[in-house]
């Protein structure tokens, strides 16, 4: 067992994962429309839960592929290391890799997306607070390293691309939920 806020915590990042690793179907988008949630996030979830309300699996469907997939290259890429890597030299991916393994998770052999995509970030966090009940500080390292550096730009990649309907709301959330993320760790 876990405590409820911890298990709220992990039940978001949960969500954010399944949200970027690819579009809602029609019983998560009334999931969404159907939650309340108040406090900080409530602003922000109450416009993703409308924008659930008023969605489609096959309009969510028809974006993602067009804005997060693509032909050729994506308009807009949910691999954080497009956000964080400024020199050709760096290789965010092997010390990701490298810190996975340190911290006991591994890719399944089934997934073929790199470890940087937002979706397998968000995943880990889940694990690390539900699964593993890792200490705040070791959630807090993990955050750091690889969320926060590239959570606000890829928001703001999503955000400005005038295609995004759903996804705009999705990423004002895990956008303002990061940031929540981010001031709590600063506290520790």
């Amino acid at each position: 067992m876990i405590e409820p806020e911890e298990q709220a915590r992990a039940d978001l990042y949960g969500l954010l994962a399944r949200l970027f690793y690819g579009p809602p179907d029609e019983a998560l988008l009334d999931a969404i429309a159907d939650t309340t949630i108040d406090g900080e996030l409530g602003a922000a979830w109450r416009e993703l839960s409308h924008a659930a309300a008023g969605a489609s699996a096959e309009a969510a469907r028809e974006e993602y592929e067009a804005k997060f997939i693509g032909t050729g290259k994506a308009p807009v890429t949910l691999y954080t290391s497009a956000y964080t890597v400024r020199y050709t030299n760096e290789t965010p991916l092997a010390a990701l890799r490298g810190e996975l393994a340190t911290l006991g998770v591994a890719r399944r052999e089934s997934v073929n997306e790199p470890e940087d995509h937002i979706a397998a970030l968000c995943e880990v966090m889940r694990h690390l607070i539900a699964v593993q009940k890792q200490p705040l500080e070791v959630q807090q390292k993990f955050f750091g390293q690889w969320i926060a550096p590239a959570f606000s730009p890829l928001c703001a990649a999503i955000d400005a691309d005038s295609g995004v309907v759903f996804y705009r709301h999705v990423a004002n959330f895990a956008r303002r939920y990061f940031e929540i993320e981010q001031s709590a760790f600063e506290m520790l």
